[in-house]
């Protein structure tokens, strides 16, 4: 069976997609912060911009009547922050929240129109100037999102939930008055903070979805994969209003993960994160098809106890200059397949193929989804054998209370080419020179991706910009793994300038052959005290890694921009917050 006419999977009932990318038409940001909604796109002198959300709002009709279409029941919106008033505003800061508050009443009758619920987000916590004096203590803040809870629940009926993030924060990129932070830090303040907000959920009848994510700061950072933690958090909490919302893997959305085990430990209802729209893998601006390994996600997680459906990240995540908005203008039509086959997969009990095919017949009339399925099975292979090197992304490591990303040397939309970065690599590549060949290999099978392309009239543009930024990752494999020469770093020097006077918007390449002056063998050595491959921490993580790392890094007396680019430390909330 095929499509909207396979079997229901009568397990899951909620299909929930993000619909933020209404919210980001006319945002002139060079590089976008795809967290959440930019509200001070939103301001404008004295309160909102009405000009501006008068044409959001016909982004959203058309957005939610695409949702529906697909099949969703439910999208996500931003947020808590925005939608409760407080006593104590500055009267621009009032007059927006208000103004706000009336067009989020539009946007749930139109989401209602299409059949779809509608969950608000919240960091936990976020403050404001106004009010924050006023709730230094973890247990203000926490009474205070609790009641800020309440009056969205109470005030917008058409709200079924709220979903809650704790272990990410605002990027240092956010300059608004509203802040979030890291507030909750342990297991026990996790379930204070549970403990706190469920009450209102049950007394309104609404879901608290409680995402699980974390970039793996303080005790709590490990909450996404240690059953310990998970333990302690969740074990005799009992409330049919809570959802455990988990991202597939133990780490970000990447591929090479295992399926995340806590799928499968204690009796809540959970909620699978799947990502669309992969921040790691271009953002849409080329084919990176995840239908079949989402659909080997889908088989284990049959097992599993109280999973009642999926949440699909269309545009959410990533910092990057590319600006494809999903079922809008200078939309993706990769974005929209992965879109389409992700809920398929986990809706109904056809295959990859057979979600394939149904998208061709529904979106796509001129291509015949045999050749289509021969193009996205080479922009699978082509991912994981080019963008990703396989030998390291195979390897189970973890760092601290974070599993280490299997994708290094690509940082959301920049390609890293750094001596540190070679000599980090080759800690963990026996066969270099396989590399190089597997990934000029790779750049073949994506010519093949843009015959297929122009025959079945797909936007083989996106392929060419594929091939385009492939080579770079191709050459760059022959400084990681290669001998070094001022030729190759010519070489590598003139293709970036060729690159970027090419394509108008393209992955930077950050290029510095300057020596990073640690040894190979102790940056070998530093690597297999720092990293481990078992999910249980060793003692030396215990007293060390855990305890004392923030202190010995400075006595190391390797400066990060030696090891890490200056930008790393400037997007989202800076690579210093995983040693908290």
């Amino acid at each position: 069976m095929s499509g909207e006419h396979a079997i229901p999977n009568g397990g899951m009932k909620l299909f929930l997609l993000d619909a933020i990318g209404p919210f980001f038409r006319g945002y002139k940001r060079k590089r976008i912060n795809w967290s959440k909604i930019p509200f001070e796109h939103l301001f404008d002198d004295g309160g909102i911009n009405h000009a501006r959300m008068a044409k959001i709002r016909q982004d959203f009709v058309v957005f939610t009547a695409r949702a529906a279409e697909y099949g969703f029941n439910a999208i996500s919106l931003d947020d808590v922050a925005h939608l409760v008033p407080h006593r104590q505003y500055d009267a621009e800061t009032a007059t927006f929240i208000d103004s706000y508050r009336q067009y989020f009443k539009e946007f749930c009758e139109i989401a209602d129109e299409n059949g779809l619920q509608v969950y608000v987000t919240t960091d936990v916590m976020y403050t404001h100037p106004a009010w924050a004096a006023e709730c230094r203590r973890r247990s203000d803040q926490i009474n205070y999102l609790a009641d800020a809870c309440r009056t969205v629940l109470t005030d917008f009926p058409q709200v079924a939930g709220i979903i809650t993030r704790i272990g990410e924060c605002d990027g240092k990129d956010v300059k608004e008055a509203f802040r979030s932070d890291l507030v909750i830090k342990t297991a026990e303040q996790c379930r204070g903070l549970l403990n706190r907000l469920l009450p209102v959920f049950e007394q309104l009848g609404r879901d608290l979805i409680f995402r699980t994510w974390t970039v793996g700061a303080y005790q709590i950072g490990d909450l996404q994969w240690n059953r310990r933690t998970f333990d302690r958090v969740f074990t005799d909490i009992n409330s049919k209003r809570l959802i455990i919302s988990m991202k597939y893997g133990e780490s970000d959305f990447f591929r090479y993960l295992p399926l995340n085990r806590l799928f499968f430990r204690t009796p809540h209802r959970k909620l699978v994160e799947l990502q669309a729209r992969r921040e790691y893998e271009g953002f849409g601006e080329y084919p990176s098809f995840i239908g079949w390994d989402y659909e080997n996600y889908r088989g284990q997680i049959a097992a599993a106890e109280n999973v009642c459906g999926i949440s699909v990240w269309c545009q959410t995540g990533g910092w990057t200059r590319f600006r494809r908005r999903t079922f809008l203008k200078n939309t993706s039509v990769w974005n929209e397949i992965n879109t389409y086959v992700a809920l398929h997969l986990f809706k109904y009990s056809g295959t990859t193929e057979d979600a394939v095919s149904a998208f061709c017949r529904k979106y796509l009339a001129d291509s015949e989804p045999a050749r289509l399925l021969v193009l996205l099975r080479l922009s699978d292979e082509v991912i994981k054998e080019l963008l990703y090197v396989d030998e390291f992304a195979r390897r189970k490591m973890f760092f601290r209370r974070l599993r280490v990303p299997p994708l290094l040397a690509v940082f959301w939309d920049t390609i890293i080419v750094t001596h540190s970065m070679r000599k980090l690599l080759r800690c963990f590549v026996s066969d270099g020179e396989q590399k190089i060949t597997q990934g000029y290999a790779a750049l073949e099978k994506i010519r093949l991706m843009r015959e297929i392309a122009v025959e079945q009239h797909m936007p083989y543009e996106d392929i060419d910009f594929q091939y385009a930024t492939f080579e770079q990752l191709a050459a760059a494999r022959e400084y990681y793994f290669g001998e070094y020469s001022e030729e190759l770093a010519g070489r590598l020097y003139a293709m970036k300038a060729q690159y970027k006077a090419t394509f108008k918007r393209s992955y930077a390449v950050h290029l510095d052959f300057t020596e990073f002056k640690v040894s190979s063998r102790r940056v070998r050595f530093l690597a297999n005290l720092c990293l481990r491959s078992q999910r249980g921490y060793r003692i030396i993580d215990q007293i060390v890694m855990i305890r004392l790392l923030t202190f010995i890094v400075p006595l190391l007396r390797i400066p990060q921009r030696d090891f890490l680019p200056r930008f790393a430390g400037k997007r989202a909330m800076g690579i210093s917050t995983v040693l908290k």
